[in-house]
């Protein structure tokens, strides 16, 4: 049977097997799906082990910390993936070439958008942190076309080079933090802050009314970063969840060609 595989470290608390396996279920292909623990150090061997014709590895996703990795692992790259340095999307083609791409753009696009109704063409978005998570989302985001991207992040040289690196795609500017001025439609927390319980120091009048907050990050309870958002007015707080389930979709859309449902798969995972 095709195996496919999740590879992180720490991986435990994947839920990718679980997704792909409902996947698999409802699109009723015949396939296994299992998360592996990789040394940090051994990376390109665990991949390269994965794929040989003993292991039938016909697909892998790739999570924290080898997406940089996963990257420079693969001979071939999608567009969107040459851009966003980062990889979490692997299969082989059938030259036996190791292509990489990245579906965590598309995934949040897909659940901002289709999933919760909210537009992002015209509208200013303001997205925190300049890390591997925030580059790797900006190209879909910037396909939208917003009024206008701000990067905002702690250190503003990081911010700068990404907008360098897009700027092509639209208007997308740079900031520290407690710079950021005027309010935005749509707050996207790239920042890993939230796992600590921080928050970054952003002016409150970010915040109007109207505004959606959404945090790449999910869990149980609402996170530090949207709480912040509700009490300061914003309209609508988002989490990641269904940015995780939709990034899925497109990775077994690419390894399968078929995309499968996803809104029953969020709601029971919720």
């Amino acid at each position: 049977m095709d195996q496919y595989a999740v590879m992180g470290n720490p991986i435990s608390h994947s839920k990718s097997p679980q997704i792909h396996t409902a996947f698999a279920a409802q699109t009723k292909q015949q396939l296994e799906y299992k998360a592996i623990h990789v040394e940090l150090d051994g990376f390109a061997q665990a991949v390269s082990e994965f794929f040989t014709e003993q292991n039938k590895g016909k697909g892998l996703n790739i999570t924290v910390p080898f997406k940089q990795q996963a990257w420079e692992l693969a001979g071939q790259l999608t567009e969107r993936a040459k851009r966003a340095g980062a990889v979490n999307t692997l299969w082989k083609d059938d030259k036996d070439q190791l292509w990489g791409d990245t579906t965590d753009g598309v995934g949040l696009v897909r659940d901002i958008t289709r999933n919760h109704k909210v537009t992002v063409q015209g509208k200013r978005v303001l997205v925190l942190g300049a890390g591997g998570a925030v580059r790797g989302v900006l190209q879909p985001l910037l396909e939208q076309n917003p009024a206008e991207i701000v990067i905002a992040n702690r250190t503003v040289s990081k911010a700068e080079e990404l907008v360098e690196l897009f700027s092509d795609l639209g208007k997308v500017t740079a900031s520290g933090f407690e710079q950021v001025t005027g309010m935005f439609d749509l707050v996207i927390n790239g920042t890993a802050a939230s796992l600590q319980g921080d928050l970054p120091p952003l002016p409150a009048s970010v915040i109007k009314n109207t505004t959606v907050s959404y945090d790449m990050m999910y869990g149980k309870e609402q996170a530090v970063f949207n709480h912040w958002a509700q009490e300061h007015g914003a309209s609508k707080t988002l989490d990641g969840l269904g940015m995780l389930v939709e990034q899925a979709a497109e990775s077994f859309s690419i390894w399968r060609g078929i995309l499968p449902e996803t809104t029953e798969l969020i709601s029971s995972l919720s």
